[in-house]
């Protein structure tokens, strides 16, 4: 009987030592990579000059509500940080990836299926995924190859598919529902 809680208490000692490093180990690497924001594409001009447009904006308004009026300046954008405490003014902001930038020759297409969005960056001789966003109660699937992608909209025996490819020419995109 004793030599069985020694190897009891062996093993969850074990256990919860094994799950208290694997624990830490996964925090310590999502803790700063996780729940980033995506960052906006920018779209080509539609003057046709190759410079980017900037979104349109609604006029501004007061605190009073009267537009055209300039607002109260704000808080600093580091006191508002989604990231955990205020860091000081003078803290540099923290480090993102950088985000794909369009072209002139580049085009953002959005492709609308039953099961999803998906967002396209096509460009003279390949394509890139901006975006893929499954509508609720679906799954998504997303497989790469060097000159092909496909993307899966999945929910009990439905599929809606994405294919595009751009083998030495300009990328086709095709959509498949069943």
């Amino acid at each position: 009987m004793r030599n069985g809680l020694v190897q009891l208490g062996a093993w969850a000692a074990a256990t919860g030592a094994a799950v208290a490093l694997s624990w830490l180990g996964v925090h310590a690497v999502l803790t700063g990579a996780a729940f980033e924001q995506p960052a906006a594409l920018p779209l080509p001009s539609p003057r046709g000059d190759g410079t980017p447009s900037a979104p349109a904006a609604a006029p501004e308004q007061s605190p009073s509500g009267v537009p055209g009026e300039t607002p109260a300046p704000s808080a600093s954008p580091a006191a508002t940080t989604a990231h955990g405490p205020a860091c000081p003014a003078s803290a540099p902001p923290p480090a993102r990836r950088p985000s794909p930038a369009a072209t002139p020759t580049s085009t953002v297409k959005s492709y609308p299926i039953p099961g999803g969005k998906v967002a396209l960056d096509l460009r003279a001789d390949q394509a890139s995924l901006v975006s893929a966003t499954p509508d609720p109660g679906w799954q998504m699937q997303v497989w790469n190859g060097p000159q092909w992608m496909r993307v899966d909209f999945t929910r009990g025996d439905q599929a809606n598919s994405v294919f595009v490819s751009w083998n030495g020419h300009p990328p086709l995109v095709e959509t498949a529902v069943r």
